[in-house]
């Protein structure tokens, strides 16, 4: 009989991230739960189809004569690609505005409709103070969070509409670094510990 090989052991079940889980405007980890940041309208919206978090560095690896490859110790972090992307069902005015990346709300001149218009530049008050993910993960009741750092949607707004169907739109925004936090990356992953067992 063969042997089977797997990386299954008895702490998988402890270790998945499970479910679309949710993502929030401007969420405070040191104030913030999921309850809530859900009451206090954080909330960017239901999804359908989840989300994606990615993280990745640009490495560029230092060219030395006589070595014919990549050296050890001789690769260097030029940058990073910082993004998350939520596919948000729920149609709000505020979603809207925060996927055109650069917009303004005018609630006043119109006495039946907010008017939702894009601008054609960037302030300082259209980056996000932070995107973060919610997931629920087995093992612990804790969540994991994920955030990323002065976002801004960058792929702009696309609207689909169909019959027996509703639109989604995938909102991208990228992380961007501070200018008082130029030594780290624009995100953070928050990993409950694990539950450890009374005595």
């Amino acid at each position: 009989m063969s042997k089977t090989y797997s990386g299954y052991t008895a702490k998988t079940a402890e270790n998945l991230l499970l479910d679309a889980g949710a993502f929030f405007i401007n969420y405070e980890m040191e104030t913030d739960t999921f309850d809530t940041a859900v009451a206090e309208g954080k909330l960017l919206g239901a999804t359908r189809g989840g989300g994606q978090f990615s993280a990745v560095p640009e490495i560029r690896g230092i060219e030395v004569d006589g070595v014919k490859g990549k050296a050890k110790g001789l690769q260097v972090i030029d940058s990073w690609e910082v993004k998350m992307v939520a596919n948000v069902l729920e149609v709000t005015k505020e979603g809207l505005a925060k996927a055109l990346t650069a917009s303004e709300i005018d609630t006043e001149t119109n006495t039946t409709h907010d008017i939702i218009k894009a601008k054609n530049y960037i302030e300082i008050t259209d980056y996000i103070e932070n995107i973060t993910f919610v997931g629920k993960k087995s093992g612990t009741a804790d969540p994991v969070i994920i955030q990323i750092y002065n976002a801004l949607n960058t792929t702009g707004l696309s609207l689909q509409t169909q019959d027996k169907g509703e639109a989604v739109i995938a909102m991208e925004f990228e992380g961007h670094y501070d200018d008082s936090d130029l030594d780290n990356p624009p995100f953070a992953i928050f990993y409950p510990k694990p539950v450890v067992p009374a005595p």
